[in-house]
């Protein structure tokens, strides 16, 4: 799906972060560290330096004005820019920014952007945004992957018909992604899906997951994840399953 060349683009533990760990305080500062008029004109500045600047200032302001410009700039030259304006629009939701932030995930060749349009549609909380989100797990670099997981947990806030979809993918990927953090990340969502289900077939086939995942991964980090979003869950064939692991000394 994505050049070979881009496999190399996100290696490293530190890719694996949060998009927006470097980039300043969700909470809007006391004072304002941007003015947001000024900030608006340089979104069309003709420095790639000034555009990035910019994009990423609206990571901190919201202001609807800036969504048309934000979502020109996703079409940038520069992918800097690129990476800026999709976590600025992860923070600026708007409808009008979901088929663009698809499109550019779609066709984007950079890592990085993916990785920051991944996250920005999972904060968008848009129904339109759930298949790109499963084909970014399926197929993506895992860097893009594990984020997309993680995305995938917002479907929670769009009611049971996207959670239930979004439930199959997730354990597919818990189960088979050669990825530890990806495998875990995907632990974690299942978890947080499973929360909001009631008592059906996806639910139990869901923790069945969880406690498969528990008892027989290779990675420790994996099995603490898939433990604890069994206790978050709460469910009772899954704790006691758990005790009963440790008590054999398993864990």
């Amino acid at each position: 799906m994505y050049d070979d060349d881009d496999l190399t683009a996100l290696t490293t533990d530190a890719d694996y972060e949060s998009p927006l760990d470097r980039l300043g305080p969700v909470e809007e500062p006391a004072q304002p560290q941007y003015d947001p008029e000024a900030m608006l004109l340089l979104l069309s500045a003709p420095t790639a330096q000034q555009r990035m600047l910019a994009a990423r200032a609206f990571c901190e302001l919201q202001d609807a004005r800036a969504v048309p410009r934000l979502i020109g700039l996703l079409q940038d030259a520069c992918p800097l820019v690129r990476l800026s304006a999709a976590y600025a629009l992860g923070r600026n939701r708007s409808e009008q920014a979901v088929e663009p932030l698809i499109h550019q995930l779609h066709q984007d060749w950079n890592g990085y952007v993916r990785k920051g349009v991944v996250w920005a549609l999972g904060n968008s909380r848009d129904r339109r945004s759930l298949m790109p989100l499963v084909d970014a797990l399926r197929m993506d670099i895992p860097a893009v992957r594990l984020w997309a997981a993680t995305s995938l947990a917002q479907m929670v806030q769009l009611g049971y018909e996207l959670v239930i979809a979004a439930i199959p993918p997730l354990i597919e990927s818990m189960r088979r992604d050669e990825v530890s953090a990806v495998r875990s990340n995907c632990a974690w969502a299942v978890g947080e899906l499973c929360r909001e289900l009631p008592s059906n077939v996806v639910y139990a086939t869901a923790v069945d997951a969880l406690i498969e995942t528990f008892a027989e991964d290779d990675d420790l980090g994996v099995r603490e994840d898939a433990r604890s979003a069994i206790l978050k869950i709460g469910d009772a064939r899954g704790l006691q399953t758990i005790e009963e692991i440790e008590q054999d000394g398993y864990f």
